[in-house]
């Protein structure tokens, strides 16, 4: 079982975490059927597949990408990042072949973000020794992934810097010691802070990355006036409907999931 005080303390310190074991082979093998299904083309031209709002995305391929919406190991893990009320703000698979070229690092929040000059709202980030982030995402593994084949990079702690990405290390993350690769195994989940600094590194497994980010955020807050639409002929549990809710105050006026 998570120890929940080592979690919060390794994701308040480094930005991000990563679950092992967290889906079995069986469902990452069904997760994987539905994506053959599809008959998406070569990854190629584009990384994403199956990307919402403006619909289900892939959401709407079958009940184990449903399922993973508020899996029990995700969800404690969220709870004390974004507080008890908290919405499904965007989702989009990724995958990737071998040869195919890294994208840039970024940050969507913090002294690297474009709206790093933005007046803040109201927000209270540390209360109680609870630290909440606005934004945090979920990525699903569904083939091994690694210093060994590429994927998900980032600056452990760089959610907490106070400068700008430095053009060296933004023009060559592959040669800054700063940004690493996590091993993170087919089955595990990635969550991550969108202040950390991140990005997709090159590829070079044999095998194709296929991954699956759900992005989840405070309920009073929203990346876009476009939603995810609620997956039609899917049974939903009725704490799973929530997530699907317009942005409102917390308590008063979107539901605790818990």
């Amino acid at each position: 079982m998570d120890n929940i005080e080592t979690l919060q303390y390794l994701f308040d310190v480094q930005g991000y975490l990563v679950l092992e074991d967290v889906i079995e082979n069986e469902q990452v093998a069904a997760l994987n059927q539905h994506i053959d299904e599809q008959n998406l083309p070569e990854p190629g031209k584009g990384q994403r597949f199956g990307s919402a709002p403006d619909g289900s995305g892939f959401l709407q391929w079958g009940k184990p990408f449903c399922d993973l919406l508020d899996h029990q190991r995700i969800m404690d893990v969220l709870r004390f990042r974004l507080g008890d009320c908290f919405r499904l703000d965007r989702i989009y698979g990724m995958y990737m072949r071998d040869g195919m070229q890294r994208g840039g690092l970024h940050a969507d929040y913090g002294a690297s973000s474009p709206t790093s000059r933005a007046k803040h709202g109201e927000y209270f980030p540390f209360r109680d020794s609870e630290i909440h982030n606005g934004f945090v995402v979920v990525t699903w593994n569904l083939a091994d992934t690694g210093p060994d084949y590429g994927g998900f990079c980032c600056i452990p702690g760089s959610h907490k810097s106070n400068y700008r990405l430095p053009h060296d290390i933004a023009a060559n993350p592959e040669d800054s010691p700063c940004v690493i690769i996590p091993n993170a195994p087919s089955g595990s989940a990635i969550l991550f802070s969108e202040a950390l600094t991140h990005g997709t590194a090159a590829w070079n497994g044999k095998h194709q990355r296929r991954s699956l980010l759900y992005k989840y955020c405070i309920s009073y807050l929203a990346w876009t006036s476009r939603r995810v639409a609620i997956p039609e002929n899917i049974e939903l549990t009725e704490r799973q409907k929530i997530l699907f809710r317009e942005p409102a105050d917390p308590h008063r006026h979107f539901p605790s999931l818990f």
